[in-house]
Formats: C-alpha cells, sequence, structure tokens
C-alpha cells in the first residue's frame, strides 16, 4: 500500500500519507492513485493516478 492511513477523531477523516522514494537523485512519490483509494476510503473516486518527483541538478528522470 502506498500509503499511510490514519484515522481522526472526526467521522469518515483519514489522513493518507503517501510513501516517498528517494535517494541523493532526488524523490518520487505517487500521490495518488484511484484503486488504493478506493480500497482504504471504500470510495468510488474517477481519478486515475497522479505522481510528484524532484531531481537534484543535472538528474534526468525517465517514466517507466
Amino acid at each position: 500500500m502506498p500509503y499511510t492511513v490514519t484515522p481522526t477523531h472526526i467521522p469518515d477523516l483519514l489522513i493518507l500519507e503517501p510513501k516517498v522514494f528517494g535517494d541523493a537523485r532526488g524523490f518520487f512519490f505517487e500521490s495518488f492513485n484511484q484503486h488504493d483509494f478506493n480500497q482504504v476510503t471504500g470510495l468510488d473516486v474517477n481519478f486515475v493516478q497522479d505522481n510528484h518527483s524532484r531531481s537534484a541538478q543535472g538528474v534526468l528522470r525517465g517514466l517507466h
């Protein structure tokens, strides 16, 4: 699961913290994944996936 899920004292409010993968070149994380979000929350949303990355100067990233 790419999220750490923390319930709150407010009903139906969850804190979803994405797992960040980083090293000297920078970092990458999947900030949203429809399947995982739907599984964790029980909701049915229609937004497939969003990613975020940051690279150090001189690093070229490719999407696989």
